[in-house]
């Protein structure tokens, strides 16, 4: 995994690096260092100024905030093929959020020079990441709308139906009820009522290894879709 070849072929596949020929390509892999992180390793933490572009070889994180009280919010769960850390390279703030992993997680660290350098020279690349941010600002947007105007069965159920392939879900660190409850805004106590809910209504059912949506109609009512 540390070679940086590995690193080129996906970085040719990145939205905001389209239309690049491979010599930028090739001097950001060559500046990349390989790093892995096991499970419940925290990769930056919330405040801290950090001067990488991350991409997420394989694994899965969460970029999370603290409360004061410790509770967790989680907002938003990364998976392989990932980038993150846009604003930390590219607005040189402190971290919005911390990152963390979710199980053993090989991560590529761009420094923010090589990222720099290829934008001066491709300003095309600027707008590109720009759009991309956009979409997670959106995402966010959505995530709060979600958190003060709808229940969280409506909430787990759209995260559901948003997770799956082929209406099922795999058990993952992240589909543990506590994570889900964290992402959701409530705590597990709710997250089971709900669950116990969904599944004696037929909508959904759930093992060790998966959750199955059995109708996908129901579920998108529960998650109050209509009209959207």
């Amino acid at each position: 995994m540390t070679d940086p070849t590995l690193l080129l072929k996906r970085l040719q596949d990145f939205d905001f690096l389209r239309g690049l020929d491979e010599t930028p390509l090739r001097d950001l892999a060559n500046s990349a260092a390989w790093k892995v992180f096991l499970p419940n390793a925290v990769v930056f933490w919330e405040g801290d100024t950090e001067s990488n572009l991350y991409y997420l070889q394989y694994g899965s994180l969460k970029a999370l905030r603290t409360a004061p009280d410790g509770r967790e919010q989680v907002l938003r769960f990364l998976d392989a093929g990932e980038i993150f850390n846009e604003i930390g390279v590219l607005a040189k703030r402190p971290n919005p959020v911390t990152a963390v992993a979710l199980e053993e997680s090989g991560i590529w660290l761009i420094p923010r020079h090589a990222l720099e350098e290829v934008v001066m020279k491709y300003p095309q690349t600027a707008l590109q990441i720009i759009g991309n941010m956009a979409d997670k600002i959106i995402s966010l947007v959505t995530l709060a709308s979600d958190l003060s105007l709808k229940t969280v069965e409506a909430r787990f159920a759209k995260l559901l139906l948003d997770s799956a392939e082929n209406d099922v879900i795999e058990r993952r660190r992240w589909t543990t009820q506590t994570e889900m409850a964290s992402h959701l805004g409530t705590v597990p106590d709710v997250l089971s009522r709900v669950i116990r809910e969904l599944t004696k209504a037929g909508l959904i059912e759930m093992d060790k290894q998966h959750i199955r949506i059995l109708n996908r109609a129901g579920l998108a009512e529960r998650a109050m879709l209509q009209g959207d």
